[in-house]
């Protein structure tokens, strides 16, 4: 990463072979190995509103379709609306009339009621006729649209359908499954059934009976159309009084044409989900719980156990067959030294690299897994314009130490190598010449890659060794230096 703004200029190879910037990429610590997110199983913790911060179990929140039964969305601008207070003089009922001492009595009251309004855009629930209510969080009415009805018996008859068909195969695969024995219970030999002995005692058949899908009847097309309105063609067109393609697409139910139909949509519900290798099925993301909390139970992001490269000075002009200086910063987020070690690229190997990666990951997998959710490895889909100079020696780059960073500057150690121009802390800044191809046109761009090899220390306890081990792990990498002078 070359900084926040720009983050494919130093992009990472994952295990399957994909390019991405270290923030996008995660680390198992069991497989030791880079992972994207398509390296990950997805899987949803829970259901929340971010709203309100209500935390709604995974079966409620599909039986209110994934909406949030408190809060709503501007139908406009798409904001959260806020339910505002106002005074309303209202007359009082006959039996809660109270005379006062003087004789004469009060016949109207005070009452305070509510509307929903968007702060951004100043729309108002009574913008299109929404009665005021009684209480900030009270049941406001649902626009009614003619189509829900079809849409209710096409789900019920379809759901049906589902079922019956689950129901069916499962009768399938239970006719195919081989017998254990010739006689698996007594009532086989007897010549009954469990259904029969339960029919003669009078209890209920065991087995379910099969769904019946519910006779829906099919839709008709017909050509017969209505003709367009004469305003259309009279009146002049107000793009106000019109609804945008967003605010239709927003209430698909009803698409509504016009602004005064717009109607307060619930709010779509959060998600909280973590992450796992699909390959040793750990967890390398887990979040907490609690929809409040922004804190993580397992993160295990790539940016805290890989070295990150930085650019710090980019050559000016890159020009085909002239060498140039580029200069590189390498930063120790762990807590252990690490010795890094660059390397060329694997070129001709790299092939077969991929093809031996596949066969290990289909027979490191469980047998009860799926193969197909396993990500397969793939050539990486990158080729280098430039060529760097890799240094023959190592450097060592210390451990994180939050309290170094007020240190003052101290001078390099004797023992580094003459590549290594300056250190603070954990970082090291090194310089390596690149040279451009000589066979590239103006303005292409300048792409120099390399094998960064690095030392890690994996504190994760194996049962056969209790200590902590060193492990030499490696990451291709690929920068973006820019584009070629003319």
């Amino acid at each position: 990463m070359a900084h926040f703004l720009a983050n494919t200029t130093v992009q990472y190879v994952c295990a399957c072979g994909l390019l991405n910037p270290i923030t996008k990429l995660f680390f198992c610590r069991h497989c030791l190995a880079l992972r994207c997110d398509f390296c990950l199983c997805h899987e949803v913790d829970s259901h929340f509103c971010y709203n309100c911060v209500e935390n709604i179990p995974s079966s409620e929140a599909k039986l209110k379709k994934y909406k949030c039964n408190s809060c709503f969305d501007c139908p406009t601008c798409q904001h959260t609306l806020s339910a505002r207070a106002t005074t309303v003089t209202v007359p009082r009922k006959p039996e809660e009339e109270a005379k006062e001492e003087g004789g004469k009595a009060s016949t109207v009251i005070t009452r305070k009621m509510y509307y929903l309004a968007c702060l951004a855009c100043r729309w108002t629930s009574r913008d299109v006729g929404i009665p005021d209510q009684t209480v900030a969080t009270g049941s406001w009415p649902e626009s009614e649209y003619g189509n829900a009805t079809r849409f209710a018996l096409l789900m019920e008859h379809f759901q049906a359908v589902v079922l019956r068909d689950k129901q069916e195969r499962q009768d399938y695969l239970r006719r195919k499954a081989p017998k254990q024995h010739k006689y698996p219970s007594l009532t086989d030999r007897t010549g009954l059934t469990v259904s029969m002995i339960r029919r003669q005692m009078g209890w209920s058949d065991k087995t379910p009976p099969k769904a019946k899908p519910i006779d829906v009847n099919p839709s008709e097309a017909t050509e017969d159309v209505d003709e367009l309105p004469d305003s259309l063609f009279t009146e002049p067109v107000n793009l106000r009084d019109l609804t945008t393609i967003k605010q239709r697409l927003s209430q698909p139910a009803a698409q509504p044409v016009t602004v005064r139909n717009l109607f307060p949509q619930h709010k779509s519900l959060s998600i909280k989900r973590s992450l796992r290798c699909r390959q040793c099925e750990h967890n390398v993301i887990k979040p907490e719980y609690n929809p409040s909390s922004i804190k993580y139970r397992i993160q295990l992001f790539a940016a805290h156990h890989v070295p990150d490269i930085r650019i710090i000075c980019l050559p000016e002009k890159l020009q085909g067959g002239v060498k140039t200086l580029l200069q590189m910063k390498f930063c120790n987020p762990t807590v252990h030294d690490m010795t890094v070690t660059l390397k060329e690229l694997p070129a001709s190997e790299e092939v077969a690299f991929v093809e031996e990666m596949k066969k290990v990951t289909v027979s490191s997998s469980p047998l009860s897994r799926q193969l197909s959710l396993t990500e397969e490895p793939r050539v990486v889909n990158q080729s280098t314009t430039a060529q760097i100079e890799i240094p023959d020696e190592s450097f060592i780059l210390p451990h994180r130490d939050d309290s170094a960073e007020f240190d003052e500057d101290t001078l390099l150690p004797q023992e580094d190598p003459k590549f290594v121009v300056w250190r603070r802390a954990n970082r090291a800044c090194i310089e390596l010449n690149i040279e451009p191809h000589d066979n590239l046109a103006p303005g292409t761009e300048i792409i120099v890659g390399f094998t960064l090899q690095y030392s890690y220390v994996n504190t994760v306890q194996v049962p056969e060794k209790k200590d902590p081990q060193t492990h030499n792990l490696t990451a291709r990498v690929f920068i973006n230096c820019g584009k070629l002078s003319a």
